[in-house]
């Protein structure tokens, strides 16, 4: 079986790492691991969409997409301590980090759990879904990501996305055109765009 960071069950050995990163001027610390995306630092990708994420004046709960060991989702909940950010990830291993990491930034606003997808939250609406989608994944993973999340959003809620330019920024923003009536491109930086589906 091929070991990837979106592997239900990664493979590879337990090792961590410990790791902090400045994210809008606040200084989060993280544990990570093997078998995680980004293990060793906080990437690029992820730092712009916490830069340039907007919460949407509409209420309701936010979605952290593929949360990895949680630095996207965690800083969220701590910026917007009035809200309930979920944050959901396959990877088992990838979860237990999320729900540690969640007590030693201490943010309690939160609720981690894993899900294939939104496979465990189709109950559940959300005003704002935010996504660094795991790209080697595949096109078909991704889409379903930005299907899933447009059910799962309330009438006026936004999909946030960071991708790459190299690794289908354009067709991303084709396909969102597809299904939502609003997208723009928020920002972009060293190839990375960050886009809003509205």
């Amino acid at each position: 079986m091929s070991d990837h960071y979106y592997s239900k069950q990664p493979q590879s050995k337990e090792k961590t790492f410990n790791i902090t990163s400045s994210l809008k001027g606040e200084v989060f610390s993280f544990q990570t691991g093997a078998g995680v995306f980004s293990k060793k630092e906080v990437d690029f990708g992820s730092k712009l969409l916490i830069e340039s994420f907007q919460m949407p004046e509409l209420s309701g709960d936010v979605l952290d997409l593929g949360c990895g060991y949680g630095p996207i989702g965690i800083s969220v909940a701590y910026f917007y301590r009035h809200r309930h950010v979920f944050l959901a990830d396959v990877n088992e291993r990838a979860i237990s980090l999320a729900k540690y990491n969640a007590t030693l930034n201490d943010v309690e606003n939160i609720t981690v759990l894993q899900s294939d997808g939104l496979a465990e939250l189709k109950e559940r609406t959300f005003a704002a879904v935010i996504t660094n989608p795991p790209i080697r994944a595949g096109k078909q993973v991704i889409q379903r990501f930005y299907t899933e999340s447009k059910e799962c959003l309330l009438p006026g809620g936004e999909l946030w996305v960071v991708i790459q330019k190299k690794q289908g920024a354009p067709s991303t923003i084709t396909f969102l055109k597809t299904l939502f009536e609003q997208v723009d491109i928020v920002n972009k930086k060293k190839g990375y765009y960050i886009i809003r589906a509205k």
